[in-house]
């Protein structure tokens, strides 16, 4: 069940095997249905999700209940919300199962415990916490500054380009911030 996150980890650190074991017993395996909710608008997010099979995505839901999707999770990646998660202040997102899935979950208080007794999860942790501000950074760069044609070409060539064919449509035009004809049109443009 650790297969995923043994392999995520250990790109990233170098873990001894006592470590990993030790690591594993402050997670929590669960299974998600499609379209089941990890996480409620409204919620004080207190812990965090690994995807070892599947995929989530996150959204906010505007007052038209249009939805805003900020981030997808597949295989290998993690799922939060990071501002709740850290500020205890309630969530203004939902995660969402977008397939049938196999997280692990580890707590608020088990998150910060290994946080502070092993040094290589510390390590590992601030990598990624470093990553995912770059990446939201440059996501807002590009939301900002690129037509439809330039975000859905980086989309196009970016860490989800393998696995397009497992998000509809509507919710990758959601993602680049364009409407669905729009994203339709881009579509038929980079075909031709």
């Amino acid at each position: 069940m650790f297969e995923e996150l043994e392999k995520a980890i250990k790109n990233r650190v170098n873990i001894s095997e006592s470590e990993l074991t030790e690591m594993y017993r402050h997670f929590t395996p669960k299974k998600i249905r499609k379209k089941q909710l990890l996480l409620e608008e409204g919620d004080i997010c207190n812990r965090v999700a690994f995807v070892e099979k599947g995929a989530l995505f996150s959204y906010s839901t505007d007052e038209k209940g249009g939805i805003h999707i900020m981030q997808f999770a597949f295989e290998g990646w993690w799922m939060s919300d990071l501002f709740s998660f850290f500020t205890n202040e309630p969530s203004k997102l939902c995660i969402e199962a977008l397939e049938d899935s196999e997280v692990l979950l580890i707590s608020k208080e088990k998150h910060a415990e290994l946080l502070q007794k092993m040094p290589v999860f510390e390590s590992y942790m601030r990598q990624l916490y470093q990553n995912a501000y770059v990446s939201l950074q440059r996501r807002m760069e590009e939301t900002i500054g690129l037509s439809a044609e330039e975000k859905y070409s980086r989309f196009l060539n970016g860490p989800f380009s393998g696995l397009l064919s497992r998000v509809p449509q509507h919710l990758i035009a959601s993602y680049l911030g364009i409407t669905p004809e729009t994203l339709s049109r881009v579509r038929r443009q980079f075909a031709s």
